[in-house]
């Protein structure tokens, strides 16, 4: 005989967190550690997937680029003159952090709104 776990459990299990962040990001250091069961993906090592990007430009629209980041500073004008969309592909740490995927809502940045809003 084959145990079936609850619906509540296999809810659980399907909802993965993914923060898409920096590996040394202080924002994100405080992320993850409120959201313990969250995955990290490090957008400078494995890059910002598209459909994600698009997501996030579409809800956020050019606030997804973090215009007092030390990336930011060091781009040229030619270079801030592209779409975030661009800016953040050629550029993932310029993105603003944490990007939090919570069952396919977005949420930007480590505010006390997106704290209450995912129970941290």
């Amino acid at each position: 005989m084959t145990r079936r776990a609850s619906p509540g459990i296999q809810a659980k299990k399907a909802m993965v967190m993914i923060i898409y962040g920096l590996r040394n990001c202080d924002s994100c250091r405080k992320a993850r550690k409120v959201l313990s069961g969250a995955v990290l993906h490090d957008v400078r090592v494995q890059g910002l997937p598209d459909e994600i990007l698009k997501a996030a430009f579409a809800r956020f629209g050019p606030a997804i680029v973090n215009t007092r980041s030390a990336t930011w500073r060091t781009l040229d004008a030619v270079e801030r003159d592209m779409t975030p969309v661009e800016l953040v592909r050629a550029y993932p740490a310029v993105m603003k952090r944490p990007l939090i995927d919570c069952a396919g809502r977005l949420y930007l940045g480590w505010t006390e709104d997106v704290r209450k809003a995912l129970g941290g």
